[in-house]
């Protein structure tokens, strides 16, 4: 089993209102994509309540394998939802372990 952490920034010049409204949308969307890409085992995204903290966003995922992971990156519905978000990133980190 393979974990998939990402967690993401949203630049400084992006307002409040617009890191929540993109924030929730990218929730929204990627935890509905299993209905469309059966081979994501469990995915959640959390949106961060603490503000000392840097890093605005995280999703968590898991997958059979390294290469569901890549299938899933390069998935359209995938990429559809990522790339909404993406428009106000400025940092990404991501993370992916065997379980």
């Amino acid at each position: 089993m393979i974990k998939h952490v990402v967690m993401f920034r949203f630049r400084d010049d992006v307002s409040l209102e617009t890191q929540k409204k993109a924030a929730c949308d990218f929730k929204n969307g990627i935890e509905r994509l299993p209905e469309v890409i059966p081979f994501i085992r469990t995915v959640f995204v959390g949106l961060n309540v603490n503000a000392a903290e840097p890093w605005h966003i995280c999703l968590e995922s898991q997958f059979d394998t390294l290469d569901d992971v890549k299938a899933y990156a390069s998935h359209p519905a995938h990429k559809a939802v990522a790339s909404e978000l993406m428009k106000y990133v400025g940092e990404r980190a991501c993370v992916d372990f065997e379980q």
